[in-house]
Order: structure tokens, then sequence, then C-alpha cells
């Protein structure tokens, strides 16, 4: 049977809640830009479902996820949580791509990114499901191999939140294997706002505490066409933090 990709980034996503204090106090930080996000990108009179296309997952998947990030929500299932974790990458993408377009390498980089905020396709997504599942792991792994403990403690957090064997064995097999810089870049090629969206996951699924861990950030960034204002813009908006750390 097939993986489904939307379930297993929800179970991600849960997990890294439940797991690991300093990510989850990182994408809350995320979570609370998105409000003043949604109202900038919704004109009069418009809905977050309007904005994000229909009766898309992303709809009712936002309200979800930060409900899931402030304590509630604890029912909430894997498929919302994965269908609110990618319409929240999305519009931060959408906003950190346009934000960039003043400068002069922000606009060359942000040249193919549309005037309004519209959502991919249900196959679509679940690709970038599966790239932004393969980004979180690869951050982290950014210090270094995935010691015993750490190991333990996300997979332990995975079966907690209902994770099964198929996507449990996929998730594994991530941890223990390579980086995969090379198949990230290669899938963003041409989409600056999945770039974005990669850039994003990879900050919210881990504490940046190390320096091995900032370069890998700025590595990645830039290896998928990433200029230094987008790179910015997507740190503010994913800590309401500055971004000096992470770009060069």
């Amino acid at each position: 049977m097939a993986i489904n990709f939307m379930d297993l980034l929800g179970s991600v996503v849960q997990g890294n809640i439940a797991s690991s204090p300093a990510a989850s106090s990182r994408m809350s930080n995320a979570g609370s830009s998105i409000q003043d996000l949604l109202g900038s990108l919704m004109g009069a009179g418009q809905t977050v479902k309007d904005k994000v296309g229909g009766d898309n997952l992303a709809a009712g998947g936002i309200g979800a996820l930060l409900g899931a990030l402030m304590g509630g929500s604890q029912s909430t299932t894997a498929n919302t949580l994965g269908g609110g974790m990618m319409g929240l990458l999305g519009m931060m993408a959408y906003k950190a791509l346009r934000n960039s377009m003043g400068g002069t390498s922000g606009a060359k980089a942000s040249a193919s990114v549309p005037q309004t905020y519209t959502q991919p396709s249900p196959q679509q997504q679940a690709n970038d499901a599966e790239i932004i599942i393969t980004a979180m792991i690869d951050a982290a792994k950014a210090d270094g191999q995935v010691d015993a403990d750490e190991f333990q403690r996300i997979t332990s957090s995975l079966q907690k939140n209902g994770l099964g064997q198929e996507g449990m064995n996929y998730v594994i097999k991530k941890l223990q294997g390579p980086m995969e810089t090379a198949k990230i870049v290669a899938a963003v090629k041409g989409r600056p706002e999945l770039a974005a969206q990669v850039y994003s996951a990879s900050l919210m699924a881990i504490n940046v505490d190390t320096d091995a861990e900032r370069k890998y950030l700025t590595k990645l960034g830039k290896a998928m066409g990433l200029s230094n204002e987008v790179m910015q813009n997507v740190e503010q908006l994913t800590t309401n933090t500055g971004s000096q750390d992470f770009v060069c």
C-alpha cells in the first residue's frame, strides 16, 4: 500500500510538537505570525477557505494546527494536521517571496511568483509533502547523525501518535540514511515557492542552536536559489526574530 504523505507529514508534525519543546516553541512562533499573514492575504469579504482553495484540507487544517500548537486539538487527525501544515507553509512562502520583490536579487528570485496565492492540486500537495518530510528529517540530522537517545525519542513519539508500521519504516530509513540535499534541490528547481516552504519547514523542525545547523540552513537555502531577502523574510515569519544568524 502506498504511503499517504499528508498523513505522514501530520504525524511528523504531531510528533515534533509532543517530543521537542524547542521545536514546538519555534512552530508556535510561526503560528503567531499567521494571524497577521492571513489578514494580509485576504481581501475584504474573503474567508480563509476562499483564499486557500475551496474545501481543501488547508482551510480547516490551519486552525487545527494552531490549536495543536497551543495545547488543544489533541484528537485532530494526522491528515488534517498535514493539510494545515502545507497550507501554513504555502502562505508563508507566498508572503516571504512577495515581500522580497522590492530588492534586485529578491525580484529575480520571485519573478515567477503569482499575484495571488493558490493552493496546489491534491496530488501536487502530496508530492510536496514528501519533500517537506525529507527536509524536516534532514534538518534533524544537520549537526551530525541522530544519536540513539534522539532516535528513540523521535520514533517513540511517532508511535504514540498512531503512526503505522509502513510510515514508521519510512521515517526510520530516512533517519538512518544519508542527507538528501541533492534530492531536495532537484525537487524545488523552478519552484521558488516550494523552496521557501522547504526552508520554512526546516527552520520549524529544529531548535537552531549550533553552527552546523546554521551553516546547513544557509547552504540549503542558497542551493535552492533563495536570495538573502527571501531567507530573511522566512526567518522573520517563522521566529518573530531577526535573521542575521542564518544568512551570509
